[in-house]
């Protein structure tokens, strides 16, 4: 075990490890002891425990020495045309186990990368092997996947994990794997993953084979995302000193630190919300900071583009300054 990545190692093996979504584990744990499992859709952010809630539904379904013979699991690197729908899926949905009554378990994870004539020939098999299988479909998004598969599942949206059960778990695990491990480091993990349990981890396991001591510096230092303190000076900067030495300011720290335009644009999208500013004047911010983000989509120039946002914050200092001098 200790050679696997702590996603992995520390994955949830049963429904009482799953940190989160307990509304969900109930009812599907209700729905197991009383044998009227439906096929299930589990769609949401990445890393909220998806497959970690159906791989824990499966252990609970199945022995160890059945699992491998009634579970068929299909991941996104795995061929998932229409070929495999009409060959292995159709096979395994078809045939019925002859010593074993309980029903079989198709997991499809992110089958909205699936083609439209695969979902198409899987509508038909989920409909016709009903009394022989259950599936369950993982995605990230509904709008991958046709109505008539929507319609014939259940469907569970997978929010973003709350911060305080994160924190609880990357405590935990940071205790586990014996390491040197600060609170604001913690708080850092917890901010950067976003809600996504998996990412935190990665960053921390990423951290602690780089440094020592997993701190805010440290961790944002691996992630190469900017510091909160960096983001301040940033925002002080554009609204403070003239535009060339603002400019020449952010593009020294930018070229130090290797930090990428588009973290600083949604770090300082953030901040800008908690500046006492108009209404007009934040809104036209706002506005203009996201047609900056839809120009960096498109990989333009990012000094151009820093150019152009620093024009944005100086240009709201006037008004700014004329609200100031007419309400004195």
């Amino acid at each position: 075990m200790d050679n696997l990545p702590w996603i992995e190692k520390y994955r949830p093996k049963n429904f009482d490890e799953v940190i989160a979504h307990k509304d969900i584990i109930e009812t599907i744990h209700k729905f197991i002891k009383e044998n009227k499992l439906p096929h299930l859709l589990f769609y949401g952010t990445p890393g909220t425990g998806k497959t970690s809630t159906i791989l824990a539904c499966a252990k609970l379904l199945y022995t160890p020495k059945e699992y491998s013979s009634m579970v068929l699991e299909l991941n996104a690197s795995d061929d998932r045309g229409i070929e495999i729908v009409r060959g292995p899926i159709l096979n395994f949905a078809s045939t019925k186990t002859v010593f074993n009554q309980k029903f079989k378990l198709i997991i499809l994870d992110e089958a909205d990368a699936m083609t439209k004539d695969s979902q198409n020939a899987l509508r038909r098999i989920i409909e016709k092997y009903t009394s022989n299988v259950r599936f369950c479909l993982i995605g990230n998004h509904l709008s991958g996947i046709i109505p008539a598969i929507i319609s014939r599942c259940t469907r569970y949206r997978f929010g973003p994990l709350n911060s305080e059960a994160m924190l609880n778990r990357v405590t935990y695990i940071a205790q586990e794997e014996k390491l040197n491990v600060t609170d604001d480091g913690i708080k850092a993990l917890v901010k950067l993953a976003n809600g996504d349990m998996r990412k935190a981890l990665n960053v921390m396991q990423s951290t602690s084979m780089a440094y020592d001591i997993i701190d805010q510096n440290n961790v944002y230092t691996t992630t190469g995302q900017p510091l909160p303190q960096d983001i301040k000076d940033i925002l002080e900067w554009m609204l403070n000193l003239p535009l060339k030495s603002a400019y020449e300011n952010i593009l020294d720290l930018k070229v130090e630190k290797g930090l990428s335009l588009q973290d600083i644009l949604t770090e300082i999208h953030l901040l800008v919300h908690l500046i006492s500013l108009p209404v007009t004047i934040l809104q036209s911010l706002t506005e203009k900071l996201a047609n900056l983000e839809y120009q960096l989509s498109f990989g333009t120039n990012e000094r151009i583009q820093l150019s152009a946002l620093v024009g944005v914050f100086q240009s709201a200092k006037d008004p700014i300054v004329a609200l100031s001098c007419g309400s004195s």
